[in-house]
């Protein structure tokens, strides 16, 4: 078992129905269903999806992507976010989160599952 294979498992304890798709490039597309959101979202739950890299674990996680029609309470739109960004290769839409650790990743510690603890810590704030 690689170690994506290892790490999607993983992550799908944390959350079941997790999803992974290979597309063509050798990017995975990972599909989390079901996050919850705090309050001071327009909805209690969301679907995150993000890409991971061929040259993962090496190459960090960048950028997530959430339900398109995600928004703050009184139907903002949340900040270092676009409606207009479609997820590469797949072309699905989705609220784009501008979203990087690429200097605190480090192969060797961090996980899928701690890029999902990162996605989380970004929707707790209501920005």
């Amino acid at each position: 078992m690689s170690v994506l294979d290892a790490q999607i498992a993983d992550l799908s304890t944390r959350y079941p129905g997790v999803e992974a798709a290979r597309l063509a490039s050798g990017t995975t597309m990972i599909t989390v269903p079901g996050v919850r959101l705090p309050n001071g979202w327009s909805k209690d739950r969301t679907a995150i999806r993000f890409l991971v890299p061929p040259a993962y674990p090496y190459a960090a996680l960048d950028c997530f992507w959430a339900d398109e029609d995600l928004r703050l309470a009184g139907n903002r739109v949340p900040a270092n976010s676009s409606a207009d960004n479609p997820i590469p290769e797949v072309g699905a839409k989705g609220l784009w989160f501008s979203w990087h650790l690429a200097q605190s990743w480090n192969p060797n510690r961090d996980s899928l599952s701690t890029w999902m603890n990162s996605v989380n810590d970004r929707l707790r704030r209501l920005q």
